[in-house]
């Protein structure tokens, strides 16, 4: 690694300010930058539009840790899965079918290959949750606390779905739709489970439903970078949802299909992502 990337590793560890600081300069810069582009765009207002949704389905599945206690595990199981099911279809059917209508095989593999590289480079940079400890938590990096790594470990993977939601509005109004509607349905399950996530470390209910909601946060970010990407160039349409596609195929192996095995039910599991496959499937072939 080169000694920037060290030293923003060694920031990131220790939750320095600076580097939120940084961050949000570095956002600035990019909107001041490309702002010509987000301006041109015409999926711009539909896709700000469509994450608002997808970000407020969060905050919405979360609602029940006001009320409830905790699911069983088995519950906790089939509603991952059903999370990676919608993924896994909406990459497929939503981001690679398109972008296979308008470019060749190559290209999409190629871009499919840089989606899920970025997000490998973001995982081993970004230290977060992947494996429970003996009580059932994450593990803790230094410096970082374990509710943090459950924060940060759902906020990186709600980029992608953004990004993806944002290059499919960029595509056409009926992939666009479809996106939206599937990942704002496995976003229900996903806010519910980090509220109780959060719950179970210690934390009020209501501030573990307010966290979830702020995990959603994250997608327009990552559909602002879609609808630039796109922006700049109509050639970079098929780059954009191969690119997404790979993330979210990435996030689905790496993160949830994993934690939904950890857990000890792989049969609901797997009975949550074919029904969330079959979910999206309809909803892209209702909308198409």
């Amino acid at each position: 690694m080169t000694t920037a990337v060290l030293a923003a590793r060694k920031l990131l560890q220790q939750r320095d300010p600076r580097l939120a600081l940084a961050l949000l300069a570095a956002l600035a810069l990019t909107l001041f930058v490309f702002r010509d582009a987000i301006a041109a765009a015409p999926a711009f207002g539909p896709a700000m539009l469509a994450t608002a949704f997808t970000a407020l389905a969060t905050g919405a599945g979360a609602l029940p840790v006001l009320f409830v206690g905790n699911t069983s595990a088995r519950g906790q199981s089939a509603m991952l899965g059903f999370g990676a099911g919608v993924m896994l279809a909406a990459a497929a059917f939503s981001l690679v079918v398109p972008a296979l209508q308008t470019s060749s095989a190559a290209v999409v593999a190629t871009g499919v290959g840089l989606g899920a590289a970025v997000m490998l480079l973001i995982d081993r940079l970004l230290p977060h949750a992947h494996t429970p400890d003996e009580n059932g938590h994450p593990r803790a990096a230094p410096g970082m606390s374990r509710v943090w790594l459950v924060v940060l470990a759902i906020a990186l993977h709600n980029v992608p779905e953004g990004l993806a939601v944002g290059v499919a509005h960029a595509s056409g109004a009926a992939e666009g739709t479809a996106v939206t509607l599937g990942i704002g349905a496995q976003n229900l399950p996903e806010g519910l489970i980090v509220a109780w996530a959060m719950h179970s470390l210690g934390y009020s209910r209501a501030k573990s439903a307010l966290a979830a909601l702020a995990t959603g946060l994250m997608e327009p970010l990552g559909a602002l970078a879609g609808v630039v990407m796109v922006g700049l160039s109509a050639a970079l349409l098929p780059w954009g949802l191969a690119f997404a596609a790979g993330a979210m195929i990435f996030v689905v192996s790496h993160e949830i299909i994993p934690q939904s095995h950890r857990l000890g039910h792989e049969g609901h599991a797997t009975t949550g992502v074919t029904a969330g496959f079959a979910l999206m499937l309809l909803l892209t072939g209702t909308l198409a």
